[in-house]
C-alpha cells in the first residue's frame, strides 16, 4: 500500500514539477531556544496547451509564456478529462523542524504518507503528503566550526552546521535532535473559463 501511495504521489507531482522553476518560494524560519523551524511554499498556475493521449503527455504554459512537457503516469486518475485551456494550479510545501531533546530519547525513524485523488470522472488532481521523523544522537560538537555530528538510527553519521551561536551553546555531546520533515503537494485542474 505504501509503495502505491508513493507512485501515485509521484504522478501528481509530475503534473506540476516543471512549472516550479518559474516561481519564487515563500520561505520562513522561526527559532526558539533548542528549536528551529523552516517552511517553504511554491505556488504555480499553468494552462494546458497540448495533450497527447497515447503517451499521456501534457504541455503546460506558465504565466511567463514558458511551455513545459510533462508525462503523466497511469496512476493519475481521469487523464481523459483534461482539455486544452484547462488551468492547472499546484502548491508544493516543505517544512523541517529540529528540536533539541535532553536526556537521550531512543534513536529511531518513522514515516507517514497520505494521498487523496480526485473522484472518478472529475478533473485530475489531488493531494499527497509525507512526514518523516528521525531521532539522532549528538556524538560531537565543534564550537569553532559550528558543526554538530549526528548519529542516525541506522548508524550513519552526518555533520550539521548550526549557524546560530546561541543555539550551538545549548547542544552537548549525548543530546538528541529530533528532525521532523514534511512535504505536501496539492494539484487541481479547472476547466477553462468560457
Amino acid at each position: 500500500m505504501r509503495n502505491s501511495k508513493l507512485i501515485i504521489a509521484a504522478a501528481l507531482v509530475s503534473l506540476a514539477t516543471a512549472a516550479y522553476a518559474q516561481t519564487e518560494p515563500q520561505v520562513a524560519v522561526n527559532s526558539a531556544p533548542g528549536k528551529v523551524s523552516m517552511t517553504g511554499t511554491v505556488k504555480t498556475t499553468s494552462t494546458v496547451v497540448g495533450i497527447e493521449p497515447a503517451t499521456r503527455t501534457v504541455w503546460l504554459k506558465d504565466a511567463k509564456g514558458k511551455v513545459v512537457q510533462v508525462v503523466v503516469g497511469e496512476e493519475a486518475r481521469n487523464f481523459d478529462q483534461l482539455k486544452i485551456g484547462d488551468v492547472v494550479a499546484a502548491e508544493y510545501s516543505q517544512a523541517m523542524t529540529i528540536t533539541l531533546k535532553k536526556g537521550g530519547a531512543p534513536l529511531g525513524a518513522s514515516e507517514n504518507a497520505t494521498l487523496e485523488r480526485a473522484p472518478m470522472g472529475a478533473k485530475p488532481g489531488g493531494t499527497a503528503s509525507r512526514e518523516v521523523t528521525v531521532m539522532a544522537a549528538v556524538t560531537a560538537v565543534n564550537h569553532q566550526t559550528g558543526a554538530v555530528t549526528l548519529k542516525g538510527p541506522q548508524g550513519n553519521s552526518l555533520d550539521l552546521i548550526v549557524q546560530d551561536p546561541e543555539q550551538l551553546k545549548l547542544i552537548k555531546k549525548g543530546d538528541h535532535l529530533e528532525v521532523v520533515y514534511t512535504e505536501a503537494i496539492a494539484i487541481s485542474v479547472e476547466a477553462k473559463a468560457k
